[in-house]
């Protein structure tokens, strides 16, 4: 009886070991929402939003690529001396268990002609990339939303970086 009670011992503490390896490993790091707001003319580059949700440690996003695009870029918007200007980001923090947006008005994507089929499938599949894991990769197809209207039709979801003249729109807010 008593070589059957040891391996039983010894394998309630493994069961144990490995519960909590799993435990403290915690959620997993992920993407979890966003949209690609497309630019007002074919020329102009369309933006991309997200959300990451952080894993157990500390982690920095490096880079956001996606095949059917020219080109992907990672910028913030900030405000320097009244002037709100945009800047390259060569990487973005994602805090352990904590978010990283990139939403209107702060850190965003640039992204250069859309390739038409991605477009019309409405979705751009994207590849992101950090710094764990010897440059983990999450692929996430972020939908896409047409370009907003003149009219407002976009229900105010708009992407204009500076390059729009909204001195009528801004007139009728006062």
């Amino acid at each position: 009886m008593k070589p059957f009670a040891i391996a039983a011992i010894a394998a309630t503490a493994l069961s144990l070991t490995a519960c909590e390896k799993n435990l403290g490993a915690g959620q997993p790091l992920n993407v979890v929402a966003g949209y690609i707001q497309m630019g007002a003319t074919p020329d102009s580059p369309a933006a991309g939003y997200f959300t990451v949700e952080g894993g157990p440690r500390d982690v920095e996003l490096v880079a956001v690529t996606a095949d059917l695009a020219q080109r992907v870029e990672m910028h913030e918007s900030v405000k320097e001396n009244g002037i709100v200007t945009m800047k390259p980001l060569a990487r973005a923090a994602v805090p352990a268990k904590g978010k990283l947006e990139f939403k209107p008005g702060g850190k965003h994507l640039m992204i250069w002609h859309i390739n038409g089929a991605a477009v019309r499938a409405g979705k751009l599949p994207m590849a992101f990339v950090f710094t764990n894991n010897d440059n983990e990769r999450i692929l996430f197809d972020l939908p896409i939303k047409p370009a907003p209207t003149a009219d407002g039709a976009d229900g105010g979801m708009t992407m204009d970086h500076g390059a729009m003249d909204h001195g009528s729109a801004d007139a009728a807010k006062k």
